[in-house]
């Protein structure tokens, strides 16, 4: 059995996990991390660093399919889909290596099996490295899972979630996408692009619902040109499993019903914190909708218990995650000038085809909070770096305070956006005014020059629209 007893004990070893057990180790605690499964956690091996693989397979594969654009010639293109899947498990197993190389060199503990609090200061392990541990502090990264809706259970073979979708025997002829919001949509667009007939189902108005509502409609319009078949206000009430396919029937607006074959279905309508098996009740840690309540330093209501990451509650992403564990730690340590999270400046992406990216409020949340805004807009088809790179079409948004210039939010949707946004968010966290970006020089010929755009759209100063 390990060493028993620790300064700081992790729960989990995904992104947010390993990161706080890394900063905390060098911060100068004594620290270990439980992990039951692959270091790692499920953004590494089964969620952001796969499906990234994935779709890069599935991007040159729609260059490949439109070389002569370029003035290329690419005779037949075909793919192997168990290369494809092996490409993304390779790079999942490259970087669960590199995970464990990275707790050792930190004089991380690992220790293997399933945690749960046993009293303030102290949890059990079962598993290869079972027993009892004490720690001053104790957080917990469990994660999350798949969202379950009654009657789409997943069955592995016929209703998939993301784990199946990640790694499929063969490519379906026909799927149905159950939810818009960026896992469903991701899968959409990488199976569209390999060759399989698309439907989305999303039960509200607008697809990608956390999305700037004018973001959104555009990305739908170039989703559906793609020939992805959309339905919103629209939701799966009954599955029927054939051998081979599935029949489900989906109620429209209104009550009509239709019904449709598919070969599989994929469940995307969300994830769930893990918070079942820990000992939380217990303890009275509180949880709420399932996952743990906590403060902007990752803090429960229990004194040296803590919760980053997605079971911490939403947004559930990796960087968030990972900003949310350093947080917790040094505010542990004492730290000067540590800030609590600050959720309004944490950018999101969608890796479709085109990537979607924003960081910040919406035009209505803007509106809604009593903001008097200014919104500046430029199209990529007036970027000369978008035009030579055959991807005329896109949006930048942004969205300023009127009275102060303080920036908003920002939303884009075309090529590369997904590494455009953070500029956006670095001025956010500086609290750039719009009259510094309008005095920032960009380089030429980049797509980063319609950032600028954008802004002095805004002030009415724009150039090259």
């Amino acid at each position: 059995m390990a060493q028993s007893e620790f300064d700081v004990i992790v729960v989990g070893s995904g992104p947010g996990g390993y990161v706080t057990a890394i900063r905390a180790s060098q911060l100068g605690f004594k620290t270990a991390i439980v992990e039951k499964g692959d270091l790692g956690g499920i953004c590494l091996n089964w969620g952001c660093i796969p499906t990234k693989a994935l779709l890069r397979s599935a991007e040159i594969f729609h260059y490949m399919n439109h070389a002569s654009d370029y003035g290329l010639s690419v005779k037949d293109p075909s793919f192997d889909l168990k290369a494809v899947v092996a490409r993304s498990r390779g790079v999942s197993k490259q970087l669960n290596t590199g995970v464990g190389f990275l707790l050792k060199k930190n004089k991380v503990t690992v220790i293997k099996g399933t945690a749960e609090l046993a009293g303030k200061g102290s949890l059990t392990v079962k598993g290869d490295d079972a027993g009892a541990y004490q720690a001053k502090h104790i957080i917990l990264a469990t994660g999350a899972r798949p969202r379950v809706l009654p009657g789409l259970e997943p069955d592995g073979k016929h209703i998939w979630t993301y784990f199946e979708a990640l790694n499929p025997d063969k490519m379906p002829k026909s799927l149905l996408v159950v939810g818009s919001g960026a896992i469903g949509i991701e899968f959409a667009s990488f199976y569209k692009t390999m060759g399989a007939d698309v439907t989305v189902v999303e039960l509200v108005p607008q697809i990608l619902p956390a999305e700037d509502k004018e973001i959104a409609a555009l990305a739908r319009k170039r989703l559906e040109k793609q020939g992805i078949k959309i339905l919103t206000e629209a939701k799966v009430t009954g599955v029927a499993k054939g051998s081979g396919n599935v029949v489900a029937t989906i109620e429209k607006k209104g009550g009509k019903t239709e019904t449709m074959k598919a070969d599989r279905i994929i469940s995307a309508v969300g994830v769930v914190g893990n918070v079942e098996n820990l000992g939380l009740e217990k303890l009275g840690v509180k949880t709420d909708r399932g996952c743990v309540v906590v403060d902007g330093y990752g803090r429960t209501n229990i004194p040296g218990i803590y919760a980053i990451g997605d079971v911490a509650g939403p947004p559930m992403l990796a960087h968030k995650a990972e900003h949310e564990g350093v947080i917790c730690v040094e505010k542990i340590k004492g730290l000067p000038n540590v800030h609590a999270m600050d959720k309004n400046k944490i950018p999101g992406c969608t890796y479709c085809h085109p990537q979607i990216a924003s960081v910040g409020l919406t035009e209505d949340q803007a509106k809604a909070a009593g903001h008097e805004i200014r919104v500046g807009r430029f199209p990529f088809i007036g970027n000369g770096k978008a035009i030579a790179l055959g991807e005329p079409d896109g949006l930048i948004k942004t969205i300023f305070d009127n009275k102060t210039g303080q920036l908003l939010g920002a939303h884009l949707i075309g090529a590369e956006v997904t590494e455009l946004v953070q500029g956006f968010a670095i001025a956010m966290n500086l609290e750039t005014t719009e009259e510094e970006l309008i005095h920032t020089i960009f380089p030429h010929p980049t797509l980063s020059e319609m950032i600028h755009e954008s802004v002095m759209d805004a002030y009415d100063r724009v150039i090259h629209t």
